[in-house]
């Protein structure tokens, strides 16, 4: 890896960080929160609550649907009635272990 000073790489990560959310949120509306985090551990809501838990390390009070209408750029509720889809039932069981192996076990 090139060396890179604090603040370049800290500018880097958060282009990294832009990008992923423009790729999530125009360019791949059609994936779907629950095939994401069944198949990667995390969705939408996780990152817009690590963006909400990144504010709050700083002082920042944000609910959290402030932090998801920051990452998704809108309402929650305007998400799902434009994006989302009802869960099959198999989506559903493969997410009740995904949930419990990658949210519930880290808030404990």
């Amino acid at each position: 890896m090139p060396d890179i000073d604090v603040q370049t790489q800290i500018e880097l990560e958060a282009a990294a960080f832009r990008r992923l959310q423009k790729h999530l949120m125009e360019d791949r509306t059609d994936v779907q929160n629950i095939d994401m985090m069944n198949l990667a551990g995390f969705c939408r809501n996780c990152l817009s609550r690590w963006y909400q838990e990144a504010a709050a390390e700083r002082g920042i009070e944000m609910t959290k649907d402030e932090g998801r209408e920051a990452f998704y750029g809108m309402t929650m509720a305007q998400w799902k009635s434009d994006y989302q889809t009802d869960a099959t039932p198999a989506q559903d069981a493969s997410f009740s272990k995904a949930f419990d192996a990658n949210v519930t076990k880290r808030e404990d």
